[in-house]
């Protein structure tokens, strides 16, 4: 009886806990449901539900005539929701075939199985956010938003569409170096200089998360919508920076190069042009994988000597009529040697003859000789040419300058000689050519710019004018004299291979003997750095060049043989693009009589040629693609040229490129040999076309 009580009690008291746990447990529902509802409500939405944010276009960056230089191009990753409200079991069944195939035959990595398999799995599994395709471009967008299925939307066919962007520079290697990047280790150019401008204002939307910790967009429209970044409108002008670096890179490659820089600038505006920067591969091949213009700073050589005798012409110590004893080009100071590249004109020259030829004991011999007793004055000097601070650029990076003062550790008896004719200075590529710029300009240094407008949507947001660094860094007498010594070189001195110019250039060849760091200036180990600073044309400065080229190889090394060649191309590009360049033609000259040479070709072309030039022109092939011309009485005779299908074409008489458009689109491969006129091809004219066939012309 007692084992019973005792087993009844223990009963009792166990469904008495188990009713109050029943109780608590009631309760606590009640209170978390209605008290403290909200709380917790807030705090799953806060976990399931985020803000996230949505990057702004990125702003485009412009060339100077409008050429885009970098752009963001929109990009789209493709998800699929499964389960989606309209996508039923049996609209699902019904394309799934048809979708599978589209997407082959759009993507074709995959087949029509797999991508069929893969949908299937989605869907058996519920996934509402299946990554179908990353990376997909907005023309294959167009195409995929077509499909079966997907072309009933988001809630009916389960699409959705997610939208990047990715920097595209659709001039490729083109000044890639100076537009730059925000990507890399270390941000570089304009696009990191003005990421803020360009950058714009992130949106926001509202996403949920969902199985697999994957966050899946709540609805269609975001909350806030991004705000686009400003563009930014350059300097530089495609058609000449394409002239400066594929003219820089043939004369790397022609002179075996470690790398190269050269730079073109408006004289009175500082707007920089061009821009080339190349250096050599592993493989070879030469890229822009660094700003040397910019960045690199290294002792100029004889481009110095410019602004060592200006110097001492400003001080009014030398004129260029002074004469200097060189004797066999070999001197020395307090035990150390100097000598010249070559041997002198002769053993007393004048200052202008001495600055001509480059002769560096005739240069350092008249700055020890004026400034060894008060060598603070020419350091003083050079200072007022700002050759000692950097320019402020609009982008980051500039090298830091460095010119010895008398009061540094390192600056010797020697270290005055030696300075007048470019070592123991420090200057980078555009630094010098700002000093150049400013002989050019009469004195006023104006600071480089590569930027000019900031837009949004074409709307003018800033503009940035012409800043002045000094309106004079010398008396105009010096710079007269500057300017007529410069000029020498070319007519005279070390530069004389661009005399035969139509337009006069002044300027001064550079040859300077690199610095090692392991060897120093060893001979066995030498290498050398070939420049040319100057300006065009002389006698009305437009614009100024610098061109510096780093260890040219074949031993040829000299400013005027490597550099100046560069400084001519690109110059010549720019005078045949301005004709206000051009010497005026008087009215008084007679007119020219007779037609110009013409090729057949393109009829379109030919006529607009002629029109534009108010030559006459008698036609028989108005509806005519392809036309021969001939010559008749004073007239141009045009009569079509005609093509068929299958026959070799006769491209005889035809510039080079109507010639390949025409023999390429008929199958053959094209080669071609020396300039001009079309006067043999290989293949005669009339037989059947050989797909695949080579076909020699021969140009004249």
């Amino acid at each position: 009886m007692e084992v019973k009580k005792d087993i009844m009690w223990r009963i009792t008291l166990s469904f008495l806990f188990i009713s109050l746990l029943g109780i608590a447990i009631l309760v606590q529902i009640c209170r978390i449901q209605f008290v403290q509802g909200s709380y917790w409500r807030n705090k799953a939405d806060s976990l399931n539900l985020h803000y996230m944010m949505i990057g702004a276009s990125r702003g485009n960056i412009f060339s100077s005539d409008g050429n885009l230089l970098a752009t963001s191009v929109p990009i789209y990753d493709i998800r699929v929701d499964a389960k989606a409200d309209g996508l039923t079991n049996d609209v699902f069944a019904a394309g799934i075939d048809s979708l599978s195939i589209g997407l082959a035959e759009l993507f074709t990595d995959h087949s029509a199985a797999d991508f069929k398999r893969e949908l299937r799995e989605a869907r058996a599994g519920g996934d509402r956010y299946f990554l179908l395709r990353r990376n997909v471009t907005y023309t294959q967008l167009q195409k995929l938003k077509k499909l079966p299925l997907f072309r009933l939307g988001r809630y009916k066919g389960g699409l959705m569409i997610e939208q990047k962007n990715m920097r595209e520079l659709p001039f490729r290697e083109l000044a890639s170096r100076t537009i730059g990047t925000v990507r890399d280790v270390k941000p570089v150019g304009i696009e990191a200089s003005f990421d803020s401008t360009l950058n714009g204002e992130s949106g926001q939307r509202l996403m949920q998360r969902i199985s697999g910790n994957v966050w899946m967009p709540v609805g269609d429209k975001d909350e806030i919508e991004p705000k686009d970044g400003n563009d930014v409108l350059t300097t530089i002008d495609v058609n000449i920076q394409d002239v400066a670096e594929h003219s820089l890179m043939e004369h790397l490659m022609a002179h075996n190069a470690d790398h190269g820089c050269a730079v073109l600038m408006e004289v009175a505006t500082g707007e920089i042009k061009a821009i080339a920067n190349l250096s050599r591969t592993k493989d070879g091949s030469y890229s822009e994988n660094f700003n040397y213009a910019v960045a690199e700073g290294t002792e100029p050589g004889s481009t110095m000597k410019m602004a060592s005798l200006l110097a001492a012409m400003d001080d009014g110590l030398v004129e260029p009529t002074d004469t200097v004893d060189v004797g066999y080009g070999f001197c020395s100071f307090f035990g150390q040697p100097m000598k010249d590249s070559h041997a002198p004109i002769h053993s007393r020259m004048s200052v202008q003859e001495v600055f001509e030829h480059s002769s560096n004991v005739g240069v350092s011999k008249v700055i020890f000789d004026r400034y060894r007793k008060n060598p603070e004055a020419f350091i003083s000097k050079l200072k007022k040419f700002h050759l000692d601070r950097p320019l402020g650029l609009q982008i980051a990076g500039e090298g830091m300058p460095r010119i010895k003062d008398v009061h540094d550790k390192d600056f010797s008896p020697v270290s005055l000689p030696w300075m007048s004719i470019g070592y123991e200075v420090t200057i980078t590529p555009l630094q010098m050519l700002s000093f150049y710029n400013a002989v050019a300009n009469n004195g006023r240094m104006v600071r480089p710019m590569l930027v000019k407008e900031i837009r949004d949507h074409g709307k003018l947001v800033r503009k940035f004018s012409t800043e002045i660094i000094a309106d004079s860094i010398a008396s105009p007498s010096a710079l007269a004299k500057a300017r007529t010594m410069m000029e020498g070189v070319v007519q005279r001195g070390t530069a004389s291979s661009l005399k035969s110019s139509p337009y006069k250039i002044a300027g001064k060849t550079g040859t300077a003997q690199m610095h090692n760091n392991k060897y120093g200036y060893d001979v066995a180990h030498r290498t050398y750095q070939a420049s040319f600073a100057g300006y065009f044309p002389a006698d009305n400065p437009k614009y100024s060049c610098i061109v510096v080229v780093y260890a040219p190889g074949d031993d040829v090394y000299f400013g005027g043989a490597v550099a100046a060649p560069i400084f001519k191309e690109i110059a010549d590009k720019v005078f045949s693009n301005h004709l206000e360049m051009h010497d005026h033609i008087p009215d008084s000259v007679p007119p020219q009589i007779g037609l110009p040479l013409t090729k057949s070709g393109s009829r379109k072309d030919l006529i607009r040629v002629m029109n534009g030039l108010s030559l006459p022109l008698q036609s028989t092939a108005d509806d005519a693609q392809w036309v021969s011309v001939s010559q008749d009485n004073g007239n141009l005779i045009v009569s079509e040229r005609k093509m068929f299908s299958g026959i070799v074409p006769n491209v005889i008489g035809m510039g080079l490129r109507d010639a390949i458009y025409i023999l390429e689109n008929a199958g053959f491969i094209v080669r071609a040999n020396g300039k001009g006129f079309v006067n043999r091809q290989s293949v005669e004219a009339g037989k059947k076309v050989v797909k695949g066939q080579v076909i020699v012309l021969e140009l004249s």
